[in-house]
């Protein structure tokens, strides 16, 4: 048997906590079979009541009775609790100290606090939430402020899917992913919204919103009384990991939440919630955050090897994989590695799958790049281990995930991966992929063409800098209002006489988002790219023109046709409908000239949804198309 993710609180077990003669009534930990945390609580492998946290909690007379009955549903529900039994729930203040308030009335009083305009941190099953009135502009405003989030988007947890479908327009893939059993955040568009929620404040600059339904008891509980939908984010600093220890929340977010809903559950791993969002035209889903509701699973993997291997990622988004037997597991999502505290989990979490295992990998891959922490923690376990060390190309890891996720590993396939930075063959920075896979290999075959790559890791938090990178001296009016005079002059000296070169096609949508004047500084990672495509809503192939003409994939040709188009006046909107196709024409183009039936797509700049939709859209019914869901 695999392990198990945690399963959202099914519709039996909500009936149950809300019905007053029912003896589960009320019980924020109320599971079965069906429902409930798992890989959240588990310790040890297999997963069974006594490798769990919550064997701490001993099953009262009536538990054992349901548990040891094979025609009860909760028969060998390993979570099997209730309010005689089970976890205790109380509310403390930001200094640890308890309120005496009655265990009926606690989510009265929260959501008394929550109307107050309060911050309320949750312990939830999987770890802390961040809750304040999403409607409550002033609410969000502070929480921003405290959370040190200035303009990120935070996901909203509405009562009920009536509640929101009032408010939202939402197609049937989302309805069924917002209730299904990994219920993820689903990013949504906000066209015709009718609701009250502080959309400034919430999702600022943005035409969509990240929504999610109640998912565990606690949650559900809470709702039931409240007639407004609630801010809900990771419970953490920004940057840090998702907190999920009692005394840690106290400390770390004192000067953050005004009350903290507490419970006695140890929570060995703690979990950000999944993200997911649908394209708007094909229904395309792509998979933003592998969280809560997913990890650690990942079924059908196609490795039939005796080998047992460790896979350490990569540094952003960090992410474990480790196949110790005949099933494939994949750690939730843990962070940027940059962060300590987000090392220290990404350490603690590659151990726990040791130790839960037993087993120590006869093979560990790493990324070719040599800064990373990743990396280096994994030529510190090879060492140890004294087993074989693999090391991979970045982007060439990006096209043997979407190769394994649709097994196309007996194909002839043309990848594409676009996203931000990985350490290229070359030495160069790479980030504009093209890749041909073929009987087991794969080749760099083209990619876009190197520019400067400035400043290191500024170079992606201000979007201006990319800017810089492309422009010839012509264009310079274009960044004149957006560096000091002294900036300037010392920049351009960089430019002059620097050898490091790069491919990043993350780097071009900064560049052009900075051209345009969406944005000039990042303050969350790929806020230029969510920002640029949030200009257009819809789109008309037929309006759409591409700034190349040849095979030469030239980004600044791109930049001086959108620099023209900004000079002649065109609006926005039409600007950036002809960047993403131009991106996506080429490629088709490059598929068809190069006979190819299949094309993967990888990388961050594809989880641009609009993107998506067009290269859908422009390719021939002979070619088949292949969008990470899974990965």
């Amino acid at each position: 048997m695999p392990l198990t993710p945690d399963f959202a609180i099914c519709e039996v077990c909500k009936t149950e906590i809300k019905d007053s003669n029912n003896r589960r009534h009320n019980y924020p930990f109320t599971t079965c079979v069906n429902c409930g945390p798992r890989w959240a609580i588990t310790q040890t492998f297999p997963f069974e009541r006594a490798h769990t946290t919550i064997h701490n909690f001993p099953m009262c007379t009536t538990c054992e009775e349901e548990y040891t009955n094979p025609s009860n549903r909760r028969f060998h529900s390993q979570t099997n609790t209730c309010n005689t039994c089970g976890i205790a729930l109380f509310l403390v203040n930001d200094n640890g100290e308890k309120l005496v308030i009655k265990k009926n009335n606690l989510f009265k009083k929260v959501s008394e606090f929550l109307k107050q305009g309060k911050c309320i941190a949750i312990k939830n099953t999987s770890g802390y939430l961040l809750c304040c009135n999403a409607e409550d502009s002033a609410a969000v405003k502070r929480l921003r402020i405290n959370k040190n989030r200035p303009h990120k988007p935070f996901a909203v947890l509405y009562p009920s899917l009536p509640f929101l479908q009032n408010e939202i327009e939402l197609s049937k893939h989302q309805i069924q992913s917002l209730q299904s059993t990994q219920s993820p955040i689903n990013i949504v568009s906000l066209n015709n919204y009718k609701g009250k929620i502080a959309l400034q404040d919430v999702a600022p600059g943005l035409n969509q919103l990240g929504v999610m339904l109640p998912y565990s008891g606690i949650l559900q509980l809470l709702v039931n009384e409240l007639n407004f939908p609630i801010v809900a984010t990771s419970g953490n600093l920004h940057g840090s990991p998702i907190i999920s220890k009692n005394e840690d929340a106290i400390e770390k977010l004192k000067y953050v939440a005004d009350y903290f809903l507490q419970h006695n559950l140890k929570i060995t791993h703690p979990q950000d919630d999944s993200v997911v969002k649908f394209s708007n035209k094909f229904q395309q889903q792509v998979l933003f955050r592998r969280s809560r509701g997913f990890a650690p699973n990942y079924f059908n993997a196609p490795i039939k090897t005796p080998q047992k291997i460790l896979a350490l990622g990569a540094h952003l988004k960090s992410c474990i994989a480790f196949y110790p037997n005949q099933y494939l597991y994949l750690s939730q999502y843990l962070g940027n590695l940059d962060n300590y505290d987000v090392y220290n989990r990404f350490v603690a979490t590659t151990q726990g799958f040791l130790t839960i295992f037993e087993q120590h990998p006869n093979v560990i891959l790493i990324d070719k790049h040599k800064g990373y922490h990743s990396t280096a923690y994994g030529k510190e376990l090879q060492a140890k281990f004294r087993n074989e060390l693999v090391e991979i190309q970045h982007h060439k890891a990006h096209f043997a995930a979407i190769l394994g996720e649709f097994n196309l590993f007996n194909k002839k396939v043309l990848g594409v991966v676009f996203d931000g930075t990985g350490y290229g063959d070359d030495g160069a920075i790479w980030g504009g992929e093209f890749f041909n896979y073929e009987k087991n290999t794969i080749t760099r075959i083209n990619h876009l063409s190197y520019f400067n790559w400035l400043l290191s890791d500024k170079m992606s938090k201000e979007p201006r800098l990319s800017l810089l990178s492309f422009i010839n001296d012509d264009m310079l009016p274009a960044v004149a209002d957006k560096f000091t005079e002294s900036e300037l002059k010392t920049y351009l000296t960089l430019k002059r006489t620097n050898l490091l070169k790069t491919s990043s096609m993350g780097r071009l949508f900064d560049a052009v988002a900075s051209l345009l004047n969406i944005t000039d500084i990042n303050t969350y990672e790929g806020e230029a790219a969510i920002l640029l495509e949030n200009k257009i809503s819809t789109y008309n192939l037929k309006t759409c023109v591409s700034y190349v003409s040849n095979d030469n994939f030239d980004g600044q040709l791109i930049i001086s046709g959108v620099y023209n188009d900004v000079l002649k006046g065109m609006e926005t909107v039409q600007i950036v409908q002809n960047f993403l196709f131009t991106i996506a024409s080429f490629i088709i183009k490059m598929a068809a000239d190069k006979n190819y039936k299949c094309v993967a797509f990888s990388g961050g700049v594809f989880q641009n949804t609009t993107l998506v939709d067009i290269l859908l859209e422009l390719a021939p019914k002979e070619l088949k198309l292949y969008f990470h869901k899974a990965l």
